[in-house]
């Protein structure tokens, strides 16, 4: 019964009608309900550890019919720590949300979210000492639809200009052959002019992508400093572009610069402890080995098998400098290196987990049904990655 209403997502209206087709008794709506909310009752709602765990908070918030539930994950792992249906979102109470999660033993050294107010105000009345990260993942997002966007205007205008052409070649008179030549010559240039603005805005994005990756394509971590000039220059160029949207998305970005550089002042200060144990072209051939395996987990089918091919090349070859260390330091600068967190997108994934829930719930959700979700995506087993068959609370 779990495990459809769990794993299949079924409603309870549709678990109730396979349980009838099978003759298991009961089977009632009622009954189905009732239950499920004596199972939530039973789960605590918030983790418990047996000791202090220091962890990294990846926090966002969602929506059914308007009720907002907090969300708050451990980065590495991805287990909930916490979920809660709240009456708001304010900042006393996401405040009274972390001061849970410390009550339980979590202490944490910063969280990765979006900008919501409360959120962000609640947290560091909370956790004061700890360092709050913006969540590129929204920052960025719109600038990424934006180019979808694009992309659908210039197939729009391939297909206009397509479709003139036959009638051009169709004309019968020469009146009408010069009438439709215009036209293809009005949708042959806007169709010039929309691919441009969409393969200018993809490059600049995919510049602006890799100017935001921890390393650069020679395995050196990147400076706050570096990062803030290059996005400088890519913000400008992008604004060049015609596009009376733009303005206003770019906006955002410049005013925000400092907390989107963060992450590379955590990465300046760890290289340098990294350089005083091991030496620059092993370390540079480590960080390349990660940023690699990093991506594959990203990254589907052909580029996936070139991700992981590139990672075990630089493996191989700092192996080759380093055959006696070889194990210790790779440990060293991937745990070092996961550590640095750059974004709260892993929460959209659970997002995405729970909504199906949400909505075969038609919206009348409960604490009690949400505790059931988190035990259940906590107790999952990954089904691929490097923590391939655990489950989160292993990791």
């Amino acid at each position: 019964m779990l495990l459809l209403r769990l794993e299949g997502t079924c409603s309870i209206p549709s678990l109730s009608s396979i349980l009838t087709y099978f003759q298991y008794q009961p089977n009632s709506v009622g009954y189905l309900s009732e239950c499920f909310q004596t199972y939530g009752r039973a789960l605590p709602s918030t983790l418990s550890m047996t000791e202090s765990k220091v962890v990294f908070y990846l926090s966002d918030e969602i929506f059914a019919r308007h009720q907002p539930i907090l969300v708050t994950m451990e980065a590495h792992s991805t287990a909930i720590l916490n979920i809660q249906l709240a009456s708001d979102r304010s900042a006393q109470t996401w405040q009274a949300h972390c001061d849970d999660l410390g009550a339980h033993r979590f202490h944490s050294i910063g969280m990765a979210s979006d900008r919501g107010v409360g959120l962000v105000a609640g947290y560091q009345l909370a956790c004061q000492d700890a360092r709050w990260v913006c969540d590129r993942f929204h920052e960025f997002q719109a600038r990424f639809d934006r180019r979808q966007q694009l992309e659908r205007k210039a197939y729009a205008a391939m297909t206009k200009e397509a479709e003139a052409a036959p009638t051009f070649h169709n004309a019968k008179s020469e009146a009408h052959l010069h009438k439709r030549l215009q036209r293809y010559d009005q949708a042959h240039h806007a169709c010039e002019h929309a691919m441009a603005r969409y393969d200018q805005r993809d490059l600049l994005l995919h510049l602006l992508r890799e100017a935001l990756h921890l390393c650069s394509p020679f395995g050196r971590l990147r400076t706050a400093q570096g990062v803030r000039a290059e996005l400088t220059s890519l913000l400008s160029l992008i604004e060049e572009i015609e596009d009376a949207v733009l303005p206003k998305l770019l906006k955002s970005i410049r005013s925000h610069l400092d907390d989107i550089v963060a992450p590379f002042e955590q990465a300046a200060s760890m290289h340098a402890e990294l350089l005083a144990l091991i030496a620059q072209p092993i370390l540079d051939a480590l960080v390349l080995a990660w940023h690699h395996a990093h991506l594959s987990h990203q990254s589907k089918a052909q580029q996936k098998r070139y991700h992981q091919h590139e990672s075990q090349q630089w493996l191989d070859f700092a192996d080759g400098l380093l055959p006696t260390r070889f194990e210790s330091c790779k440990a060293l600068v991937f745990e070092k290196l996961d550590a640095i967190v750059q974004s709260s997108s892993l929460v959209a994934m659970v997002n995405a987990f729970i909504r199906p829930y949400l909505n075969s719930s038609k919206g009348h959700i409960t604490q009690e049904t949400l505790t059931l979700i988190m035990f259940y995506h906590n107790h999952r087993r990954y089904k691929s990655g490097s923590d391939r068959g655990r489950h989160r609370l292993s990791s």
